[in-house]
């Protein structure tokens, strides 16, 4: 009798229409903002009402198909679960949880996963899925409904909708056509629909799948002369309008402005918003607009063929991984002080990856190519990016909940973070000096991608391209070259303000190798710099 008092006695297809609206209300936020942005009300309040209908139907439908894969003792719950954490995301960050975000989801590792967790999140999770998660589960109404009674509810609603939407056909045809950005922001019918769709994906793409060769197994040498010493930094987060070398007011690159032989190319796009694009796009040879994540895993990239080149290369990391690019070569975690020596009670940091470096170089025959995988200024605990001698711009956010700061805290640590990279570029530049009379000696850094600081509402990265901010895809492209380098620093430096992309990337190494892009049929990229010919 007790456990009566608090249960309350509802049909099966009552409860469905209870959770539908319940995630209408909580759930579609950032919808029914990104909805009204277009169609501004009151003036637009019958097409609104018209969509909210035609959401619930969606909803509705999504239920009732999935009602018949997972009972709904456990489906109404996970539903509530992901609507409260992917809602809060969106409407907090302006994060959009197609697929490529899903595959970051995946690929997070525990520190980064640890610095998305905020007490605004916990209290979403505990208000919007925990506590009517526990409503629900004390009523009647956790059944399957008879096939009978959602037919109905389902054709009901559907009755509903489709006159609501009659008067409003020419909105309608603009919404659908001009506006479908609106759509990636239902929830939780769009997570769903991406966690599908790479779920689907991944099951075409099996583990097992053959090695896609670009070349034969042994290249042609390169002509004689000096080794080539080339250092490839990955920087993580780093959007170049908040490098001082690009025009910035703030003097965030105080070292390597004092640096000659750097060039800072200031009009650069990357070929992605995520690490998990960009990365591996940076050293494929596919365009941007031809590449595909799913089969870069199964295709050599530029550092395979520079491998068979005869090239010693070393992938030593400090983020969450290769995204793939590395699988096949010598890789080195540095995210654990097993590797790293400069870890402190908050993180390892990247100056830790040139630790032992030089005795690397010093037992290498031949070329050699190092990448440095940053973990830069990953945001939003960008506080954590820095050791605390580098906290110039005060007052800094100290929170990751970025919510609890203003504007300018958060801009004031992402630009600490910057400094601290400005002083770790230093020091790779330092080592190459001291290597360049015995080698060509040149370093690349390159962002994978930029960021977002609260512009428009907007923060951290991940957008789907078309809808990126340029915050999120310009990134700042840095070349030092040592003075016995081939490539030209004054021809070069006249092209520092063309407009050039990740695209160039990987064919653009092959020729600080000397070695000629053609062998892997590829069209001739637009170089990022003048080389000199033998």
């Amino acid at each position: 009798m007790h456990s009566d008092m608090f249960s309350v006695r509802i049909r099966p297809w009552q409860s469905q229409l209870l959770l539908v609206f319940f995630l209408l209300i909580s759930a579609n936020l950032s919808f029914f903002a990104e909805l009204t942005a277009h169609y501004p009300l009151p003036q637009h309040l019958g097409f609104v009402l018209s969509v909210a209908l035609l959401l619930g139907f969606l909803l509705l439908l999504m239920i009732q198909l999935l009602s018949i894969l997972i009972t709904p003792r456990w489906l109404y719950p996970i539903l509530l679960l992901i609507a409260a954490i992917t809602g809060y995301f969106t409407d907090e960050l302006g994060t959009v949880f197609d697929r490529i975000m899903l595959t970051n989801v995946l690929q997070t590792n525990p520190d980064e996963a640890k610095d998305l967790l905020s007490a605004g999140l916990v209290w979403r999770i505990m208000l919007l899925a925990v506590l009517p998660g526990l409503l629900l589960s004390g009523s009647k109404g956790l059944q399957r409904p008879a096939i009978k009674a959602s037919v109905i509810s389902l054709c009901s609603i559907f009755a509903l909708t489709l006159p609501s939407m009659l008067p409003f056909s020419d909105q309608y045809a603009s919404f659908f056509r001009e506006h479908k950005s609106v759509r990636y922001h239902a929830n939780p019918i769009y997570p769903i629909y991406s966690a599908v769709d790479l779920v689907a994906r991944q099951l075409r793409n099996p583990a097992h799948k053959q090695l896609v060769k670009l070349t034969g197994e042994h290249l042609a040498p390169k002509p004689t002369g000096h080794s080539e010493l080339v250092i490839v930094v990955v920087g993580e987060t780093a959007r170049a309008d908040h490098f001082a070398l690009n025009g910035y007011s703030r003097q965030t690159n105080p070292m390597l402005s004092k640096q000659a032989n750097l060039l800072s190319y200031a009009n650069v796009s990357s070929c992605g918003t995520s690490t998990a694009v960009s990365v591996p796009c940076l050293f494929s040879f596919s365009h941007r607009d031809a590449f595909d994540l799913d089969s870069a895993k199964y295709t050599e990239n530029v550092l395979d063929v520079l491998h068979k080149a005869g090239v010693n290369v070393l992938w030593r990391d400090n983020n969450s991984d290769s995204k793939g690019v590395a699988t096949r070569l010598p890789y080195e975690d540095f995210r654990s002080p097993d590797h790293n020596p400069e870890c402190d009670k908050t993180e390892c940091r990247d100056i830790g990856m040139l630790a032992g470096l030089q005795d690397y170089i010093n037992q290498q025959q031949g070329d050699i190519l190092i990448v440095l995988h940053q973990m830069g200024s990953h945001g939003p605990a960008y506080h954590k990016r820095y050791p605390a001698n580098f906290e110039h711009f005060v007052p800094a956010c100290k929170s990751q909940e970025l919510a609890e700061c203003s504007t300018q805290e958060i801009i004031n640590a992402y630009d600490n973070s910057i400094l601290y990279t400005d002083y770790f570029l230093n020091q790779v530049i330092e080592l190459l000096k001291r290597n360049t009379p015995k080698f060509e000696t040149a370093m690349l850094y390159m962002s994978d991608h930029g960021e977002s600081l609260g512009e428009n509402g907007l923060y951290l990265h991940g957008m789907p391209y078309f809808l990126a901010p340029r915050s999120q895809t310009h990134v700042p492209f840095l070349v030092w070259v040592g003075e016995s380098s081939d490539i030209l620093l004054e021809p070069s430096r006249g092209l520092t303000h063309q407009a050039y992309s990740h695209d160039d990337f990987s064919c653009s190494l092959l020729q600080s190798f000397e070695i000629d892009s053609h062998i892997i049929g590829n069209t001739p990229c637009v170089p990022y710099f003048v080389y000199r010919d033998e």
